[in-house]
């Protein structure tokens, strides 16, 4: 990983480029970090004020359709996804068998809360949403939503405050994470109280 950071630093005027195929290989599973290259473009581009659009729309684009190929593979390969060795130890099935009943107890709203969490979360989720067969035009628009939300949030942080805003980010995360929880949580009580009210 470090190389390649080096490798986008000393070409500048492909980095979008290198960003957006380095984001797609994380599609399939390759350990690219997408906060790693939303972090790298956002400091380039604060170095290099006149790539600041490329860089943006090559981190936002790599990560959407990253998310996109990661459904497909779900939706096309399922179970047979764990036969392959290098596959099965980044992503867990029991890992995957969690999601998938955080997607049957709430919905989308998995996704777009899930969506930003790093740590081999968001591949285990559009995996799993792949894998479960959600609806591909479903999955795509909320996962835009979700996408565009995070990028555009992600990359003004790192652009404004460098990585003196990560420690902050690493915190926000548990304390989104643990509100996401409980507002899933909640979510659930009220539908199984209306359920059983019917």
């Amino acid at each position: 990983m470090a190389d390649l950071l080096l490798f986008i630093q000393e070409n500048i005027q492909y980095a979008h480029w290198i960003i957006f195929g380095a984001l797609l290989l994380a599609g399939f599973n390759l350990p690219v970090s997408e906060d790693l290259m939303l972090f790298t473009s956002a400091v380039l581009a604060k170095k290099h004020p006149e790539y600041l659009p490329e860089l943006f729309l090559g981190v936002y684009a790599g990560a959407y359709f990253s998310d996109l190929i990661c459904f497909m593979l779900g939706n096309k390969l399922g179970p047979k996804l764990w036969k392959i060795k290098w596959f099965a130890k980044m992503v867990s099935q029991e890992k995957v068998t969690k999601i998938h009943e955080f997607y049957e107890k709430y919905g989308i709203m998995t996704l777009l809360i899930g969506r930003f969490f790093p740590f081999g979360v968001r591949n285990a989720l559009f995996l799993t949403a792949g894998i479960g067969k959600m609806n591909f035009v479903k999955f795509s628009l909320a996962d835009l939503l979700a996408c565009s939300i995070s990028s555009l949030t992600f990359f003004y942080l790192y652009y404004r405050f460098g990585e003196s805003i990560i420690d902050y980010i690493k915190q926000g995360n548990i304390i989104l994470f643990s509100i996401g929880l409980t507002a899933l949580a909640i979510f659930y009580i009220i539908k199984k109280r209306r359920n059983s009210l019917k």
